[in-house]
């Protein structure tokens, strides 16, 4: 095994359309084409690469200053960069210009490496119910269990070992990773659930009793609507009453919590290892960074901005930033801080 670093893109790994012409490029990304100074543009790009080790049939970006070298150096037949770097192209070099180079990197290397498409095929391992609905062009991987009742949409992907449990829905073009679980869901278009995900399993309720906990019934559903992701080994669980609801185009990180009742606007980001209690609701486009901690029964406001670690007791306003624990707005955090900094530095005097 060697040490040296992986070009991008390994055909074993990933699959690859192309070659693409400059003005293809240019269309995908919404951007402007600044030629190179020599004139020997490249007729036709092959795939994406980072600047230091992207060659002449390959396209790279720039999206930070302190690279500013890098581009100097480069070999790259193309570079996507803002318009306050275009006079920064090395000769050889053609830019392909606009105001948002990661966004525009993020189509270009969709456009070279594409997400798999659905074979259709069926593997004689998996487990379907007579009575499931299975659309066209549905994968279903190897010692995949399908239940009773449930209805998968055209062109969707089921991996191996996955487990769909009774009367689930599942709409066209979604991505089930190896081993998740979903059960209770009613889930949209465009979905994407990576490996370990599970979906729809009892809430965290109980009664306490005289002899202990009694489990309270979970008796809703978890509803994922269009263009939701949900990270490897997430779990969301099912509402006691009312239904678990994960907004459009919400993006879920890796080991997230997210317990029962709970409902999420669209277009939220929820970062790897988050917590969010039952019953809190978040508005659109809120943001709750690493390891923070979300009480139940409480509400975040649109586009708020929760910290990494942070702890949330309260309500949150709509656009409002807050961190630490218990949370508080970013100024007063490190007013705090520093506060304590000067204390401890004359205790010690």
């Amino acid at each position: 095994m060697t040490t040296n670093e992986t070009r991008p893109g390994d055909s074993r790994f990933f699959q690859r359309s192309g070659p693409f012409g400059l003005e293809q490029l240019a269309e995908a990304s919404g951007s402007e084409i600044v030629a190179s100074a020599s004139g020997k543009n490249v007729a036709a790009f092959r795939g994406v690469a980072p600047l230091h080790v992207a060659g002449p049939d390959e396209v790279s970006f720039l999206d930070n200053r302190r690279y500013l070298p890098l581009l100097a150096e480069t070999k790259a037949g193309a570079v996507i960069l803002s318009p306050a770097f275009s006079d920064k192209l090395p000769p050889d070099t053609a830019g392909l210009v606009c105001k948002a180079p990661y966004l525009a990197w993020a189509r270009v290397a969709t456009l070279f490496h594409p997400d798999p498409k659905s074979t259709g095929i069926r593997h004689p391992t998996a487990c379907v119910a007579d009575d499931a609905e299975i659309g066209e062009n549905v994968e279903i991987g190897p010692f995949a269990v399908i239940g009773s009742g449930v209805r998968i949409g055209r062109d969707t992907i089921v991996a191996s070992h996955v487990s769909i449990g009774q009367s689930v829905e599942i709409g066209s073009r979604c991505r089930i990773g190896a081993n998740a679980a979903i059960s209770h869901a009613r889930i949209g278009d465009r979905v994407t659930l990576y490996p370990g995900v599970r979906i729809g399993q009892d809430g965290f309720g109980f009664a306490v009793g005289p002899e202990g906990f009694e489990t309270v019934p979970q008796l809703g559903l978890v509803v994922l609507e269009d263009g939701v992701e949900v990270g490897a080994n997430s779990t969301i669980d099912r509402g006691s009453m009312r239904d678990t609801l994960i907004g459009a185009g919400t993006r879920i990180d890796n080991l997230v919590q997210i317990g029962h009742n709970a409902r999420l606007g669209r277009c939220c980001i929820v970062v790897s290892q988050a917590g969010i209690s039952g019953s809190t609701e978040l508005g659109d486009f809120v943001t709750i960074a690493a390891q923070a901690g979300l009480i139940g029964h409480i509400k975040i406001g649109s586009k708020a901005r929760i910290g990494a670690q942070c702890g949330v007791m309260s309500d949150v306003d709509a656009g409002a930033d807050v961190i630490g624990s218990p949370a508080m707005p970013f100024r007063e955090f490190f007013r705090n801080v520093a506060t304590l900094r000067k204390l401890s530095r004359k205790s010690s005097d």
